[in-house]
Order: C-alpha cells, then sequence, then structure tokens
C-alpha cells in the first residue's frame, strides 16, 4: 500500500514557511485532480530584500495572485518555474511575473494539437510560452539557493521537477503526489517515460519531495517504492484481464476501479490506456487500431 499523506494544516492565501529556504501559498482550486488546491511555491530566504524564485504560480485566479504578491512582498523575485502548463499550474505564470518584474522558466510546451485528453479538469494551457525554455540540467542560483532543473516526463511530455540542492529536495510537480496516485494521459502522457522518471528520481535519494499538491512526502525511499510497485501490480492487472477476455479500456475498469469514486473514471481509463500503449510497445499486447479507449486489445 502507498502511504499517503493526506492531512496537512493550511490555509488558502496564506504564507507558511515549510522549511528554512521554502515558503508556500495554497489556491483556492480544490477538486478530485488537484486535492485541496495548488501549491505555490516561494524558494529564499524570508527577510526583506532577499532574491526568491516562485514555483507553479498556478490558475487564473486575481485572490492567489494578490497572495502571492504579498508573500513576495518586499522581496525580489528573480525567476519563475513551471513544472508543467497544464491550467492549475502555468496560466497565473504570465500575470505574475509581469506584476514582479521576473523571468518565465519552463520546458518547452507540448504540441499543442497532440495534447487533447480532453478527460481532465486540468487540460494543458494553450497560451503558455515560457521566457527561456529548459531542457534539464540547467542550475539557476540566487540568494543563498540552487535549484537544478530534472526533466521528468510521463505525467505531461515537457514535465520539469526542480531540485533544492540546499535542502536535498525535490519540487515534484505532478510526477509524485503524496496523497494520491498520478494521472498519466495519453497523448501528452507516456507511461514508459513515466516509470523511468520515477526510477531517476529513486536514484537520486532526495530528502524530501514537495508535491504541487497536498502535504510533503518525507519517507521518499519507501514511498516511491510503493508507488512504483503500485503501477506495476497495475500493469499486471491489465494484463490479467485481457487474459480473462476484456478487450477495451470501457471493460477493465469497472473491474479494477470498482472501489473509486466514478468521477474518476475518465482519469483512470487514460491511466490504463497509458499501460495498455506501453504493453502493445513491449510486444506484449497488439491493438486492432491505433491504440486508443476505443481500440480492442488482446495478449499475443
Amino acid at each position: 500500500m502507498i502511504p499517503f499523506v493526506r492531512a496537512f494544516d493550511f490555509a488558502y492565501g496564506r504564507r507558511d514557511q515549510v522549511s528554512p529556504l521554502i515558503q508556500r501559498v495554497i489556491a483556492d482550486n480544490p477538486g478530485p485532480f488537484t486535492f485541496t488546491g495548488t501549491g505555490t511555491y516561494v524558494v529564499g530566504r524570508p527577510d526583506a530584500g532577499a532574491e526568491v524564485a516562485v514555483i507553479d504560480p498556478g490558475p487564473l485566479d486575481e485572490a492567489h495572485l494578490a497572495a502571492l504578491l504579498k508573500a513576495v512582498e518586499g522581496r525580489l523575485v528573480s525567476h519563475v518555474l513551471v513544472t508543467h502548463t497544464h491550467r492549475d499550474h502555468a496560466p497565473l505564470a504570465r500575470p505574475f511575473a509581469e506584476a514582479t518584474g521576473a523571468r518565465v522558466l519552463a520546458a518547452r510546451p507540448p504540441v499543442r494539437e497532440t495534447h487533447a485528453s480532453g478527460a481532465l479538469d486540468e487540460d494543458d494551457d494553450a497560451e503558455f510560452a515560457p521566457d527561456v525554455v529548459l531542457a534539464g540540467g540547467e542550475v539557476i542560483q540566487g540568494d543563498g539557493w540552487t535549484i537544478e532543473a530534472m526533466f521528468t516526463p510521463g505525467h505531461a511530455s515537457n514535465h520539469m521537477a526542480f531540485v533544492l540542492r540546499e535542502e536535498n529536495a525535490l519540487f515534484c510537480g505532478d510526477h509524485v503526489m503524496g496523497w494520491s496516485t498520478t494521472v498519466v494521459a495519453p497523448p501528452d502522457g507516456n507511461m514508459r517515460q513515466y516509470l523511468a522518471s520515477l526510477d531517476a528520481v529513486m536514484a537520486r535519494e532526495f530528502d524530501v519531495l514537495w508535491p504541487t499538491h497536498g502535504a510533503s512526502v518525507m519517507q521518499v525511499r519507501p514511498f516511491l517504492e510503493a508507488y512504483r510497485a503500485h503501477r506495476l501490480e497495475r500493469e499486471a492487472q491489465i494484463v490479467q484481464r485481457l487474459a480473462a477476455g476484456d478487450r477495451t479500456v470501457a471493460e477493465i475498469i469497472p473491474v479494477l476501479y470498482a472501489a473509486v469514486d466514478q468521477r474518476l473514471w475518465p482519469a483512470a481509463s487514460l491511466s490504463v490506456l497509458a499501460h495498455l500503449i506501453k504493453l502493445v510497445e513491449d510486444g506484449t499486447a497488439l491493438s486492432d487500431v491505433e491504440p486508443g479507449l476505443t481500440a480492442r486489445f488482446r495478449l499475443v
């Protein structure tokens, strides 16, 4: 079982000092995919005049913009970092950057016409464009802090996590969430890339993970091992359903997700599809047409 962390102290719009170099402000956009809402991180000393970076400004929300501007008041915002272009992470980046004079840094946005999951509240922000395109490996330095860009595709093709070296911490966006498993939604999401990125994060031996939604993960190694084991178990369950005669995503979902809120079934369908695409690529399964939600699958 994944040791989820679902209880933590927060209030919308409040700036909380969660570590020596990290403050967090949570947007009032709770939902089935955002949990309590988008957590925006301010990295840097809380002292007046200090230089800070802000990670994932969040959705277009005037109250959250006002809360962020209040949170950084008296300090210099040098960088705005965005983990990926979903609408609960990226849209406020430009208004916030313009208000503070900062530059926006993120991975290159996905090809828009291929990003069409259609089933998520967190679809792509089609207007997003960074000032600086990150590829992974870049080092961004400020007043007493050092951030490294770490490319972690899978949940989204342009997902970028950010390492705070001084605290051996990872701002992991939606790649890992403490309250739930992560949706991998084709065509932009990719299960093979997701598992490879998960392995890369595990190899770094971080002391703490700071997801954009929910609480921090402090017991990092066992959490990630359980997270990965869950994915592999789900893949094995899908193989079992194919062996039992199921042929479509719609036939698999009611069995594997019987205990899950049906509002989440559309997202679960996309993750199942991501597993099926990987199984086809592995040569374990075949699809009668291009793998999709209406395709029919069978074991080789």
